[in-house]
């Protein structure tokens, strides 16, 4: 068993290099293996070097480090919530993220100006903290996972009715904005973007990584845990807390990426065989790099120079998964 893990993770990987070439390689000037390879190494500012240094590779990384930590972030919502379908903005931090946003975009165009792009980040990452906060307030009070649910629904729907409530006295060139930030992409992503999310991507998932064991526990039932020593209210607040966190710097640099975290998961355990978290994290976190990095690539030469919203594309890739896995449910049933 140990071989299969072994080479389902080098697969991961070779998988994840040649996406990355081809991320390189692909677009509305394409380059050869010789040319990415010399830029790569070169420091000039030839046009290749800039569109692959400056534009390609940057994205590339983006969407690695988000798609794995939205995939982590599903991981822990389903294992928190027990349900295999839960995802990682069933606590409302989407919604949370949109309103800041709205705010911010359509202040700024009534003053007559357009927000700078890191404004938009900041006021989306505030957003999506703020509705996690709400939800921890509430989680404190909490006596089980559906109350945690429907409060995370509830304040959805808020945030969603002020959005639209603030969306119906904007001009066109407002409400234009927030559909696009809306669309999700990781388009505009630069060496900056990528400076920002991993340390905070990385410190969260080493994070995931070192609770896998009191997470075993917790999957066998709040009894077993607690007799194997674990704090279970603690352990919970700490599962909303990465989640959120996870969820909230991806809505606030790629806007909300649908999917991902819900189909992810199912298809790292399907692919290794197990859910022992040990084990599952690494994986589920390279294989949703690897799925939102080809959706990236997918979404931007498909239909080139035209661009897909990234969440388009992994709608139509993570919801058969959804569906199967539901279906597959309702069969053991």
């Amino acid at each position: 068993m140990k071989t299969r893990y072994k080479i389902i993770y080098t697969a991961i990987i070779i998988l994840t290099v040649l996406t990355g070439f081809l991320s390189l390689a692909a677009g509305s000037v394409k380059y050869t293996l010789p040319e990415i390879i010399s830029a790569l190494s070169a420091d000039d500012k030839s046009t290749a070097y800039v569109v692959i240094m400056s534009i390609r590779f940057p994205r590339f990384l983006t969407a690695l480090l988000l798609g794995g930590a939205l995939s982590l972030s599903g991981m822990l919502m389903q294992c928190y919530f027990a349900n295999p379908i839960a995802g990682p903005f069933v606590l409302g931090v989407s919604s949370g993220a949109r309103l800041t946003v709205a705010l911010l975009s359509m202040t700024a165009i009534s003053l007559g100006f357009s927000p700078h792009p890191f404004y938009m980040i900041f006021s989306a990452f505030m957003g999506a903290m703020l509705s996690l906060f709400c939800v921890l307030l509430i989680g404190r009070k909490a006596e089980n996972g559906g109350t945690l649910i429907i409060a995370g629904v509830m304040i959805g729907y808020i945030c969603q009715a002020v959005t639209e409530f603030v969306t119906t006295f904007a001009d066109d060139q407002g409400i234009a904005s927030l559909h696009a930030w809306s669309k999700g992409s990781f388009a505009g992503s630069d060496m900056r973007t990528v400076r920002i999310t991993a340390p905070v991507v990385l410190i969260c998932a080493i994070a995931v990584f070192m609770l896998s064991k009191p997470l075993g526990a917790y999957l066998l039932g709040e009894s077993y845990a607690k007799s194997a020593g674990v704090d279970v209210k603690l352990f919970r607040t700490a599962l909303i807390l990465l989640s959120g966190l996870l969820a909230a710097v991806v809505t606030a640099f790629a806007g909300p990426v649908s999917f991902v975290g819900v189909a992810v998961p199912h298809i790292a355990k399907r692919l290794l065989g197990t859910e022992k978290p040990i084990i599952l994290i690494p994986a589920v976190f390279l294989c949703g790099g690897l799925f939102c990095s080809l959706c990236d690539l997918a979404a931007r030469t498909v239909f080139a120079p035209v661009e897909l919203g990234i969440s388009s594309v992994t709608a139509v890739f993570g919801a058969p998964v959804v569906i199967w896995v539901m279906l597959r449910r309702k069969t053991k049933v």
